[in-house]
């Protein structure tokens, strides 16, 4: 009788092993599509937008240094240098290290125009430009009333949304989300762009 129940016992052991391993096994599974579901809405298009228009909504001024880069065959390059602020709804001010050093220009002023101060005696006689003057556009050709993060982030989704080239990849690394999309260009029509955006997922803005 002894022996029998010993045996009894055993059985009803093994079956809660297999029993709690099922339900392991599930809860394995489980998690494993929720976090492929998770990583999935991370890096689905709509969602990222919608991330990065409700973290831009909630800044009201900003400043980043820039340096921009336009090569020149394999090695050579021109580059831009400046420091940028901005300043909810639309006051912008660069101040440029290179290669013009110790130029500002803010704008806009009472008129609508960007007011240049060159280095020098000549910061005594600032220019004043329409915003889509050509020699404030730069290397890339982008007028400087259209440079905030605001219309970064809906050129992002202009991107986006013109597919007719490449689907875009878009993948997360390091904490930063990162696309590279073939699209038209955002400011120069008719010219075709690879674009490469990188975005912070702790912000939710592009960097």
């Amino acid at each position: 009788m002894r022996w029998g129940l010993s045996l009894q016992k055993t059985g009803i052991l093994d079956i809660s092993i297999c029993v709690v391993t099922i339900v392991m096994i599930i809860l394995e599974l489980c998690f494993s599509s929720i976090a492929c579901a998770t990583e999935e809405a991370l890096l689905d298009p709509a969602t990222i937008l919608d991330n990065m228009r409700k973290a831009f909504s909630d800044v009201y001024d900003y400043q980043v240094k820039v340096e921009v880069r336009l090569y020149r065959g394999t090695a050579d390059f021109d580059t831009e240098r400046f420091l940028y602020r901005f300043k909810k709804p639309d006051l912008i001010r660069i101040d440029v290290e290179t290669p013009r050093a110790g130029t500002v220009l803010v704008y806009p002023d009472k008129n609508g125009k960007v007011v240049i101060r060159l280095p020098g005696f000549a910061r005594f006689f600032p220019l004043r430009l329409s915003p889509d003057h050509f020699l404030l556009k730069g290397f890339m050709g982008q007028p400087i009333d259209k440079t905030d993060l605001g219309l970064l982030i809906e050129n992002i989704g202009h991107s986006l949304d013109d597919q007719p080239y490449r689907t875009p990849n878009i993948e997360e690394q390091d904490g930063n989300i990162i696309i590279q999309v073939i699209a038209q260009d955002h400011f120069r029509e008719g010219v075709i762009t690879n674009y490469r955006f990188f975005i912070d997922t702790k912000l939710w803005l592009p960097i």
